[in-house]
């Protein structure tokens, strides 16, 4: 995906969904980490078009630290933040996703690339 990226971007590193979302009274709500992630998502895609159709992702995931972390724990984080900075209309746009762990680095960061992609006729519903 590499060449055809429509979106490449660096990202700090996203909060798991257990540190996005908050549930008190009843309902969810975004907690202040996912408040600052969504700015710092929305900073970072300042000025890029938005994606219509069927979408490709892939995140290049780069971990603060050794400690044990699910993949699928940042993923809500990273797609929400994204369709909430206008990256797509609606997450659901995202047909493909590919994640990958990578090396430590201080701090933590995430890269995003996104890219329109061609719908096809037998895939899944």
């Amino acid at each position: 995906m590499h060449g055809d990226a429509v979106l490449d971007v660096e990202l700090p590193y996203p909060p798991s969904v257990n540190h996005y979302w908050r549930y008190a009274r009843g309902r969810f709500y975004i907690s202040p980490a996912g408040h600052s992630y969504r700015k710092a998502v929305a900073a970072a895609l300042f000025g890029c078009e938005k994606l219509t159709g069927p979408v490709a992702l892939e995140i290049e995931v780069y971990p603060p630290d050794r400690r044990r972390r699910d993949l699928d724990n940042i993923l809500k984080s990273v797609l929400d933040a994204l369709e909430h900075a206008g990256a797509f209309d609606d997450d659901a746009q995202v047909a493909s996703i590919f994640v990958q762990r990578r090396e430590v680095v201080k701090g933590g960061r995430c890269r995003v690339r996104l890219r329109k992609i061609t719908p096809r006729s037998d895939t899944l519903r």
